[in-house]
Parts: structure tokens; C-alpha cells; sequence
């Protein structure tokens, strides 16, 4: 990954950034360069060898970890796994390209995190909310600055998954990975008639809604917090559907 040599590429979006991260670090491993066990490089690495930012790398890692080619294990590092069998549970990120397809993974999210935030409530440990807290504020810089926060949010909803201490909720997070945040399909705000402002400030509370209630230990609080952070998100959609398909009915 040493391009000391080569002329910087034509930097365009976070997103494309990112999927270029994951083609050239998904090609290493399945050539074997990177072998499975191996450790990848540190976040700080990637970013001074590609010069990315670090939202661009934590963007690239959480797909390849939805992809199945690598985990990740809080305070240790990212790990290569096996190459994924192709009748592996997945859920292919480009099938989720309409609204109604985001309406349903948002229907599955609620139906998975109510209950694993309640469970991160009851078991998360010091260690696992200070790394919650630290993926929130990851989220709030990064939506200030880039305004492109997908892989922080995923990150902390990832964190709680981890919290529960039952690794199937980790592994199923994991591999929905990124898909599962609307904006990476949408311009979730632009569809909710929200200015983005206004918008990230909301997303912001309910957020830190759900963390104080994971910090007091509060099961029923915090199941109630995730719930309504996850509802509101599919109602703002699901209003901002109906109402482009009353438009287009209209034309």
C-alpha cells in the first residue's frame, strides 16, 4: 500500500474514496498479500499511506466487514477472516436501492436493535460505553465537518450490538454493515424536507437519548430511545414516499 511514487489519485467523494479503499484492500486479500489472521494497518496508517480521511477508512472497513472478509475487535484491531462463502447469510448492499427497500431494512432494524439495546443496557461494560461515547462524538465531528458521518453512525449502532454480549446481534449488524443507515441509499434529509442542520441535530438527540439510557443502565429506556430513533427515521421516510408517489401520480 506504499504509493510514495504515485501521483495522488482525483479525490471525489467520501464514498468513492471509500469503495476504492475496499477494491484495493479486497483484491490484497483474496491474492493472499494480506493472509487470514493477519491484523490490517491501523486506521492512522491507512490514512497516511492512501492519504484518505479517517471517515474514509472507517467507511471502507465497516464494508469489508459487512462483505465478510475481515472483523473487528474492539481495542485490538481488524482481523482478515476467511474469504466468504458465496451461500453465506448476506444482504447484498445493491439491492437496496428504492425508498421502499430502505423502509424494509429500517422494519428489520427495529424488529433487531429495540432488543439489543436493551441488552447493552443490562451488560455493557465501562470500556464498551466509553467507546460508544467515543463513536458519538466521531459522528457529531464528522457531521460537522465532511457531513459524512455513515461510518461513525454504523459504528456506535455496531457498539451496542457488541454490548449485548451475544455475538449472533454482532454478527448480523456486521453483516447488514453500512447498507443498513438510510442516507448511504439517500439524501435522507432532502427527502424529509429537512435542511441538514436541522436534520443532524435531530438525529444527534436521539442518539445521545439512547446513550444515556445504555450509561444509567436503564433496559426500558433504552429500548424505548432506540425504538423511537428508528421509528422516526421510518416515518420521515415513509411520509417522503408516500408523498413522491401522490406526485408522481399526479404528473
Amino acid at each position: 500500500m506504499d504509493n510514495q511514487n504515485t501521483p495522488p489519485r482525483a479525490r471525489r467523494k467520501h464514498r468513492s474514496l471509500a469503495q476504492e479503499l475496499v477494491t484495493e484492500l479486497s483484491q490484497r486479500i483474496r491474492d493472499g498479500v494480506i493472509k487470514r489472521g493477519d491484523k490490517l494497518p491501523t486506521e492512522s496508517a491507512i490514512m497516511e499511506e492512501q492519504g484518505v480521511s479517517r471517515t474514509v477508512v472507517r467507511e471502507a472497513l465497516s464494508r469489508l466487514q459487512a462483505s465478510g472478509l475481515v472483523e473487528t475487535r474492539h481495542g485490538i484491531g481488524t482481523f482478515v477472516l476467511d474469504t466468504p462463502s458465496p451461500s453465506g447469510f448476506r444482504i447484498d448492499p445493491a439491492t437496496i436501492v428504492t425508498l421502499r427497500d430502505v423502509l424494509a431494512i429500517l422494519e428489520l432494524r427495529i424488529s433487531l436493535e429495540v432488543e439489543s439495546a436493551g441488552l447493552a443496557a443490562q451488560r455493557r461494560s465501562t470500556e464498551q460505553l466509553t467507546a460508544m461515547r467515543e463513536a458519538l462524538d466521531a459522528l457529531g465531528y464528522d457531521a460537522a465537518h465532511s457531513g459524512d458521518a455513515v461510518a461513525s453512525d454504523f459504528q456506535f449502532h455496531l457498539l451496542i450490538a457488541e454490548a449485548t454480549g451475544n455475538r449472533y446481534f454482532t454478527d448480523i449488524m456486521s453483516h447488514l454493515g453500512t447498507s443498513i443507515i438510510p442516507r448511504t441509499r439517500l439524501n435522507s434529509a432532502r427527502i424529509a424536507h429537512d435542511d441538514q442542520a436541522h436534520y443532524q441535530a435531530r438525529l444527534s438527540r436521539e442518539h445521545e437519548q439512547i446513550f444515556e439510557a445504555i450509561a444509567r443502565q436503564d433496559s426500558d429506556a433504552a429500548r424505548a430511545a432506540m425504538r423511537l430513533h428508528l421509528t422516526n427515521s421510518r416515518e420521515r421516510l415513509r411520509q417522503a414516499h408516500e408523498a413522491a408517489e401522490a406526485q408522481a401520480q399526479q404528473a
